[in-house]
C-alpha cells in the first residue's frame, strides 16, 4: 500500500502547494500527495508558481482545497507549515512541522529559497518512506 502524505499551511498557496509539486515530482505513484490549507485562498501564489516552473514542476493547474477532517485522517503523513492548532490531531498519525518563511507577499528570490528548503525536506521524506 502507499502511503498518503498530507501538506497542510493555512492558505494551501505557497508552501504546501511546492511541497507537494516536489513530492509528486520526485516521488511519482509511490506515494500519494495531498495538499489543504485551513483557510485556503482564491487561488495558487503567482511567484510560487514561477519559482517551481524554474524546476520544471508546473502548479499552473493547481487550486487551493480546504482542509477536512476527513483528509487528515486519510493521510499517513501530515506536514504543517504555520497552521497551527487549526489542524486536526489524530492519535496514530504521523505528524511534521515544518518551519518555514511563508512566501505570500514576497519577492522570488525570497520565495526561492523557501522552495530550495522545502525540496531538501521532501527529498529526506521520500528517503524515509520510500
Amino acid at each position: 500500500m502507499r502511503p498518503t502524505v498530507l501538506f497542510v499551511c493555512v492558505h494551501n498557496a505557497g508552501r504546501s502547494q511546492m511541497a507537494a509539486g516536489y513530492l509528486q515530482h520526485l516521488a511519482g505513484d509511490r506515494i500519494d500527495v495531498r495538499s489543504a490549507g485551513s483557510q485556503p485562498a482564491d487561488q495558487v501564489n503567482q511567484v510560487a508558481v514561477e519559482a517551481m516552473a524554474e524546476e520544471g514542476i508546473d502548479l499552473t493547474g493547481e487550486q487551493p482545497k480546504v482542509l477536512t477532517p476527513d483528509s487528515v485522517q486519510a493521510a499517513d503523513v501530515v506536514v504543517t507549515m504555520g497552521c497551527g492548532d487549526e489542524c486536526p490531531y489524530f492519535p496514530g498519525k504521523r505528524y511534521e512541522d515544518w518551519v518555514l518563511d511563508d512566501p505570500a507577499g514576497q519577492p522570488l528570490d525570497v520565495v526561492r529559497r523557501v522552495r530550495d528548503e522545502i525540496r531538501r525536506r521532501v527529498e529526506r521524506l521520500v528517503e524515509e518512506l520510500a
